[in-house]
């Protein structure tokens, strides 16, 4: 590889500048915000990939990319730009300063209208290309105090500074929670919080395998640094500052298209098991579910449905039906349907040497092709090899789009499960057909996982266009949260799991993957014990995706029943996630139209609290609930530190008040799922609800956490039918605007409704923590605490 170094001002236009660097190479830099810049390197002038799937400001991409230069979605705003030695360009907010040799820094205004730098690059070598390849490198100094943050599913810690990290999507069943890299997801974006001059994120536009180092490398010649190095692709990164990272997560989460706003139901508790659809009685088994869900008592809204229902021998085979474990299909999705579970089935998105339809998939030129040969490039693949469906190929998205339908949604099966789809195919140069423009599979790997899970979606749209669509994909890169829910992949069965899972979640949602959760009780492994089992379930009603799923070395399965003697613990734990689901439902409605985080560290809502930036099992659902679940083996005890808000907190529980800044220590048994509320929020809380459909939920309660002394307060809730596609129009939804305010006298709650959506409940009760002594009036009753109110 070698250094950039020299530079020349090429051109100058209304969005930015062009440099020419070493008298062959492009860099174009293109104030895209008042403080978005991107800076784009063109090796001899040219793209490597002039395509990207990724960046979707306002709208969706084509199926085929969105071409690299465009601008659209962007405000572009007006900037200065200065020449001399150095060359700066400025916004109202952010300044770039461009120096010789090739290095840039950056400076944000403050507050108080003065500049101070937030980041700058290596002045040995910023910038790094390949010689006779595209490899290419960036390099920023590390500066004392910085914290960094984000890079998506990774294991350890959620502070990332120290070490090294690799993006290369891998299937990595049992992963060690703690220290296994690289996993499933290709997410290539940090967030810094400097200690005096906010936060800065770096997004890098490249799908190609890439590698970050975070001070893990140390070199004499360089002053300490942090480095990106990709083994191909462009060199075309994003730059953001913000006075607080939750506003860079947000704006990561809109440059990259957004959050899907799945259905209702999906909230709802959703079984799985490997071991039902590889047994011979499978459909016997499946049936049983239901069956085992009424004798215990034990609310569901869907089941994930494994592969082996693809079977044959012990191999699967997609869109293949083994009959002899189903024998009725359609007489068992309608079992599902009229228990009103929605069934959700595996698919994968490569083709055995052995599938019975192989040979027409090659015929037809589906798969990815070979580098040195038109054969398809081989490649391990579930105890064999096989062929990989190309999903850049127009031919291979239309089979793949009429295998869910005639053999799944036609079945009976609303949903699919995307999964096995990291694409492990290790002929760099293996060529995808790249809508008509030939791609290699090294550029563009992990894109597949995106590709195929958004022609499972519109397949499902297109054969149910009157509701809204769950799917789930386990690989992705950034913009599956389009169109799928996803989760942290085949975890291993061991208490650690439970901790470093949490923080996983928590670093997919910083790095805009906002709709996801775990494999609750341990995939791979041994199944967990009693206690273990509890543990887990307690963490995973707080995550966006419940769902209990096992491949137990053992053969069993994880049920909610599996332990007679924790069932009442686990019942209690899916009775409080099923009350938690109109709060839970207005946090999707927040992620999809306002960028908000679902699962959020402490850090992020109480920036200003150094405290919160200490690694901790906590984390905030929405900005109300701070959820510190018990992770620990035995544990009697668990210590809470109470970020520094300008409200304090709520106990959930034992409704007693604590000030902001606190350090409480709580007895736990194994009932215990301490939970704590922002003192000034409204939760709102389904009465007796056993699904997660809006017509469930006949009961409504208003839990008021109220504010000591004066005080004035703001909470929503969103509320629609579960499932409309009409949900942004005023006719599908219910948006309710609550105001509470109080002083020493007593306590006011009002409320407005925007939308004409009736929800099936006409009154509400209004609670009050058992420490709060004021009277409350709701919407003109006076003394409304434990009493019904008119909606």
């Amino acid at each position: 590889m070698r250094t950039l170094k020299s530079w020349a001002l090429d051109a100058r236009d209304a969005n930015g500048v062009t440099l020419t660097v070493d008298g062959s190479h492009t860099l174009q830099i293109t104030v895209l915000e008042e403080a978005l810049f991107r800076i784009s390197l063109k090796k001899s002038g040219d793209w490597r990939l002039d395509r990207t799937w990724s960046i979707a400001p306002a709208e969706d991409v084509p199926f085929e990319g969105r071409a690299r230069d465009d601008l659209s979605g962007f405000s572009l705003p007006e900037f200065s730009c200065t020449e001399g030695e150095a060359l700066t360009l400025e916004t109202a907010t952010l300044r770039l300063t461009v120096e010789n040799p090739l290095t840039m820094r950056w400076d944000a205004r403050q507050a108080d209208g003065t500049w101070k730098l937030v980041a700058e690059e290596r002045p040995t070598g910023a910038y790094m290309l390949g010689i006779r390849d595209h490899r290419n490198s960036h390099f920023l100094l590390r500066k004392p105090g910085e914290k960094v943050y984000g890079l998506g599913e990774k294991a350890g810690d959620l502070e990332r500074s120290g070490r090294r990290y690799e993006m290369r999507n891998l299937d990595a069943m049992g992963y060690n929670a703690r220290t296994t890299d690289p996993l499933y997801k290709h997410l290539p974006v940090t967030f810094t919080v400097t200690p005096d001059a906010g936060a800065f994120s770096v997004f890098y536009d490249n799908l190609a395998s890439c590698w970050f180092d975070l001070g893990n490398e140390f070199d004499n010649y360089h002053k300490p640094f942090r480095a990106y190095r990709a083994l191909d692709g462009d060199l075309d990164y994003y730059f953001a500052w913000a006075p607080e990272m939750l506003d860079l997560v947000k704006g990561h989460t809109r440059l990259t298209g957004g959050t899907a706003f799945m259905p209702r139901w999906a909230l709802g508790y959703s079984g799985s098991t490997m071991a039902y659809t590889d047994r011979p009685n499978a459909q016997e088994e499946l049936e049983g579910f239901l069956t085992r869900l009424a004798e215990h008592d034990i609310p569901c809204d869907s089941f994930q449905m494994s592969s082996g229902y693809t079977s044959i021998g012990p191999k699967r085979y997609v869109f293949n039906w083994n009959y002899e474990k189903f024998p009725d299909v359609e007489g068992m999705t309608k079992k599902f349907a009229d228990a009103e579970l929605t069934l959700i089935a595996n698919i994968k998105p490569a083709l055995l040497q052995d599938h019975p339809r192989f040979n027409e998939a090659l015929d037809a030129g589906l798969f990815i092709t070979d580098s040195e040969t038109n054969s398809y490039a081989d490649a391990v693949y579930w105890d064999d090899s096989g062929a990989h469906l190309d999903f850049t190929n127009p031919a291979s998205v239309a089979w793949w789009q009429k295998g869910v339908t005639e053999q799944l949604l036609k079945k009976g099966i609303a949903c699919t499960w995307n999964d096995n789809n990291e694409y492990e195919i290790w002929d760099d140069e293996a060529r995808c057909n790249g809508f008509g423009k030939e791609i290699p599979v090294a550029l563009i790997r992990p894109l597949h996982s995106l590709l195929m899970s958004r022609a499972s979606k519109e397949a499902q749209e297109a054969f149910d266009p009157d509701h809204r669509q769950y799917l789930i994909s386990r690989a992705g890169c950034p913009g599956i949260q389009r169109y799928a829910q996803t989760w942290s992949g085949d975890n291993y069965t061991r208490w650690e799991t439970v901790r470093y899972n949490i923080r996983m979640g928590l670093s997919m949602s910083l790095s805009g993957i906002y709709n996801v959760g775990h494999d609750v009780g341990g995939f791979s492994g041994p199944k967990p014990e009693p206690e273990l089992f509890v543990r887990w379930v307690q963490n995973g009603i707080f995550h966006p995706r419940f769902t209990i799923h096992s491949w137990n070395d053992d053969g069993t399965a994880n049920e909610a029943w599996m332990y007679p003697e924790v069932l009442p613990l686990i019942r209690a734990a899916l009775a409080f996630r099923y009350r938690l689901t109109p709060y839970l439902y207005t946090l999707t409605w927040l992620a999809t139209t306002m960028h908000e985080p679902m699962l959020r560290p402490t850090f992020l809502d109480h920036p200003h609290d150094p405290r919160t930036f200490e690694e901790t099992d906590d984390f905030m659902l929405g900005r109300d609930l701070l959820v510190a679940n018990v992770v620990d083996e035995g544990a009697a005890e668990r210590t809470v530190y109470l970020p520094k808000n300008e409200t304090g907190w709520w106990d959930f529980w034992s409704g007693e008040y604590h000030a902001p800044g606190t350090e409480v220590r709580l007895p736990v048994n194994l009932a215990s799922m301490p939970l704590f509320v922002r003192a000034g929020a409204v939760i709102p809380l389904s009465d007796g609800a056993n699904r997660t459909n809006a017509g469930a939920d006949t009961a409504r309660t208003l839990a008021v956490f109220t504010v000591p002394g004066r005080f004035e307060a703001t909470s929503v809730e969103y509320e629609d039918d579960g499932d409309t596609v009409t949900w942004r129009e005023a006719a599908g939804h219910s948006l309710t605007h609550y105001a509470l305010s109080g002083d020493d006298a007593g306590l006011t709650l009002n409320w407005q409704h925007e939308g004409d959506y009736k929800p099936p409940y006409e009154t509400v009760r209004i609670l009050l923590p058992e420490g709060e002594g004021r009277k409350i009036a709701a919407n003109g009753m006076a003394d409304a605490n434990g009493k019904t109110v008119g909606r």
